[in-house]
């Protein structure tokens, strides 16, 4: 790869070190920028050494996960589907500060039982430096269960992801955010499968009317939420 900025070759030229330093890798993927980016540059380092696996449930958009699997297939980044169960967990739909630990909990948990399995070395996410500022619990289960940070060993901040990313030419490089539908329910609101399906309708109509983001996610779908407990409260 060619670059202009002489610190975004060496962070990449970092990266591809401490890739190689992981041996057999899963790649926790879920189609993010920094997720998909990781795992493009895991198989272009590692090969067949290297497994991308995205876990579906209720809080993974069916929009998202389409898109997560079409970008892998255009790539030839091998990966596979498994099914998480954080909706079994009471402390996950109880929905407090916490919740996000339980998914990451139990993804790592579901990844650690199919990485001792097939004999990979190492289970790998896409946590980046700007991640740090910000209130992630899922980054303490990454911890307590020792999953790699390539990213954030090398240093790489979301801009830089973005900018190796549309240097390398993958379309996914200025992809918006995109959180579980989960995130979109506030705290104290028990996360169901009803309430999640009505959140993922609700943006699929939004995305509809051309929106690519939904900064004000969280009100309009909560909105729909009441709405819709409204409705059923006076029948």
């Amino acid at each position: 790869m060619q670059f202009s900025d002489a610190n975004a070759a060496g962070k990449a030229l970092q990266l591809e070190a401490e890739l190689r330093g992981l041996g057999r890798l899963l790649v926790a993927y879920s189609g993010g920028v920094d997720s998909a980016y990781l795992a493009w540059i895991a198989h272009r380092v590692l090969g067949k050494d290297m497994l991308a696996l995205i876990a579906d449930s209720a809080s993974l958009a069916r929009t998202h996960l389409a898109d997560a699997l079409a970008f892998a297939n255009e790539q030839g980044i091998p990966v596979e589907v498994i099914a998480t169960s954080e909706l079994d967990r009471p402390d996950y739909v109880r929905n407090d500060g916490q919740r996000c630990f339980q998914c990451k909990d139990e993804l790592f948990d579901v990844m650690e039982k199919l990485r001792a399995e097939r004999r990979f070395d190492t289970i790998a996410y896409g946590v980046n430096l700007d991640d740090q500022g910000d209130f992630r619990p899922g980054q303490q289960a990454a911890r307590l269960h020792h999953v790699a940070a390539p990213l954030l060993a090398a240093r790489l901040s979301k801009q830089d992801i973005r900018d190796l990313a549309r240097n390398a030419g993958l379309r996914i490089w200025d992809k918006p955010a995109s959180a579980c539908l989960s995130s979109r329910i506030e705290y104290g609101r028990p996360v169901t499968r009803e309430a999640l399906d009505v959140v993922e309708r609700g943006e699929d109509a939004i995305r509809a009317l051309g929106f690519r983001q939904f900064p004000c996610g969280i009100t309009a779908t909560s909105f729909a939420l009441r709405l819709r407990a409204k409705n059923l409260s006076e029948h």
